[in-house]
């Protein structure tokens, strides 16, 4: 990989390996494939997610999160990272709550260093069982993340992909969305754009 090759985390947000893992590692093949990306992957999978207790540790310390569990493998991943593609499953209209915690974690980070994300891009994924079934909300909540910790969240635009990539599993797992082409096509096009943007703030950018 060349020095500006840009460097995108993968985190799945699911409790399982099934739809939401294949959405987000079919993203970075694509980032790969077509922008030459450098890729990482994080699953919260069987990790060990402590909820923030919000003890105000982060914030006095300056030094990171008290808890010491699979956070810490998550923060390293994401300072290293220029970019991110956080994919969910739709819960209740929302994100997972493996998610969400991963989310409130994020407060350790930010609190040891208020540019540790600054100007990084992100993009979201959610996988819903039915066609119209809270996907744009929950990437509301994944882009609300973004925009509380300075990250720059983007989309696939217009006319297919407004928000993010939107899948529908039909409650199948892998097999559903292997065969959403219309929702696969949402996780090209924002990936292109995530990709594009990525680009412009890693050569020129960034200081911004």
């Amino acid at each position: 990989m060349g020095k500006n090759a840009v460097a995108i985390l993968g985190i799945s947000g699911s409790p399982r390996e099934a739809s939401t893992a294949f959405a987000v590692k079919e993203a970075l093949k694509y980032a790969t494939e077509k922008f030459n990306a450098q890729t990482d992957y994080f699953s919260l999978q069987n990790k060990k997610l402590n909820y923030c207790i919000h003890c105000d540790h982060c914030v006095r310390e300056r030094r990171g999160c008290i808890q010491k569990d699979d956070m810490l493998k998550a923060y390293d991943k994401m300072e290293k990272a220029d970019a991110f593609i956080i994919g969910t499953p739709v819960y209740t209209g929302s994100v997972s709550g493996q998610l969400k915690t991963f989310f409130d974690r994020c407060r350790a980070l930010v609190a040891r260093n208020p540019n540790a994300l600054k100007n990084k891009v992100g993009a979201g994924l959610a996988v819903g069982g039915d066609r119209l079934g809270g996907q744009e909300l929950a990437l509301l909540t994944i882009h609300s993340f973004y925009l509380a910790n300075k990250i720059i969240p983007t989309s696939g635009g217009a006319f297919g992909a407004n928000l993010g990539g939107t899948l529908w599993s039909r409650d199948l797992g892998t097999e559903g969305i292997k065969k959403d082409s219309e929702g696969l096509q949402t996780i090209y096009r924002t990936i292109s754009r995530l990709m594009k943007l990525s680009m412009f703030l890693k050569i020129g950018g960034r200081k911004m």
